[in-house]
């Protein structure tokens, strides 16, 4: 009996390290960027009456007309996988700082979290404090204000279908969903009902109501910024844009018939002619490291960029890609 035992112990032990050797392994896997250098939009930095973009990983985005800036999300301490895992988390100052400083941001009309899971919505209401900025979102993401001290007037709650006007640019927010997950269908909505004690876990941060956030600039061009892989049916119907700003975080994971519906739902829907990826980079990686794609135990990138470009092939669509940090336009 004693002899059976030990061998089961033994056996499990085994199964336990292999399974373990095949974590890690997957974990270290990923695909590269390198090869979509090539799609690097060129850089274009901000002048009056025309539109700039800086992307600094997931979907933290920069809009500059040289006369406005203000910023999607503002998610820049990217704290560490074990942090995020085992224990808590809380916006970074210090890091914070450095790469405002490193976006040349010193000062934002709005900050906008499009959904308030913590890998968009970590550093809102801190970033917006530093900039002087509005807090702009969900009921979820006024409890992120509250959290971080911000006055009443320094936040504005918005609701499917407002608009925005921040100086040339009109804003319009839309209803969407999140991207499905194994462990979130993306249409179940869970909320912040209270102020955080920071830190905290990781799963405090729920996503809130999921914007799609369609930017109208004075001079003629219209984006539209999907930070999530998720879409309501019909959402976005009689909305046009010239270019998508698309998340893509877990779309490699996503069967053909998810992967051509999202991309009717939100590309073609839009009538845009450009699209370009974004939340695609793992963000327990510090952005003073050059930007990689996720592990393959999570995603997989080449997967999804070979979609992109078999359907924008298809449809006449150019997939080009964000050059890390500096600006360019849409």
């Amino acid at each position: 009996m004693r002899r059976n035992t030990l061998r089961a112990v033994l056996a499990l032990l085994v199964l336990v390290l292999l399974l373990g050797s095949w974590i890690t392994i997957q974990w270290l896997r990923r695909p590269a960027v390198e090869p979509y250098a090539d799609l690097a939009l060129s850089q274009a930095f901000p002048v009056p009456g025309k539109l700039s973009i800086r992307h600094a990983g997931v979907s933290t985005l920069v809009f500059d007309d040289g006369e406005t800036a203000w910023m999607t999300d503002a998610f820049l301490s990217r704290p560490s996988l074990r942090s995020v895992v085992l224990g808590k988390i809380q916006p970074d100052t210090a890091t914070i700082e450095r790469e405002l400083k490193r976006l040349y941001v010193n000062r934002l009309a709005a900050v906008i979290p499009l959904h308030t899971h913590y890998d968009h919505a970590l550093d809102s209401a801190l970033v917006a404090e530093r900039t002087g900025a509005l807090l702009v979102g969900s009921a979820s993401a006024m409890q992120l204000g509250i959290t971080q001290g911000l006055p009443a007037d320094r936040m504005k709650q918005v609701r499917s279908g407002d608009t925005l006007q921040l100086g040339k640019f009109k804003l319009t927010f839309i209803a969407s969903h999140h991207s499905p997950t194994p462990l979130d269908d993306g249409r179940t909505l869970e909320t912040i009902d209270a102020p955080l004690t920071l830190p905290a876990r990781a799963s405090a941060w729920r996503a809130g109501e999921v914007w799609s956030l369609l930017v109208e600039h004075a001079s003629g061009q219209r984006v539209l910024v999907q930070a999530s892989a998720g879409f309501a049916p019909d959402a976005l119907a009689g909305k046009r844009a010239d270019a998508v700003l698309l998340g893509v975080g877990t779309l490699g994971k996503k069967d053909t018939a998810y992967v051509e519906s999202y991309w009717r739902e939100v590309v073609l829907a839009t009538g845009a002619k450009r699209v370009i990826p974004i939340h695609w980079d793992n963000f327990s990686l510090p952005l003073d490291q050059p930007l990689q794609p996720m592990p393959l135990l999570l995603d997989d990138f080449e997967h999804t960029m070979n979609e992109l470009r078999r359907m924008g092939a298809r449809d006449g669509v150019e997939i080009r890609m964000a050059p890390p940090l500096l600006p360019f336009r849409p």
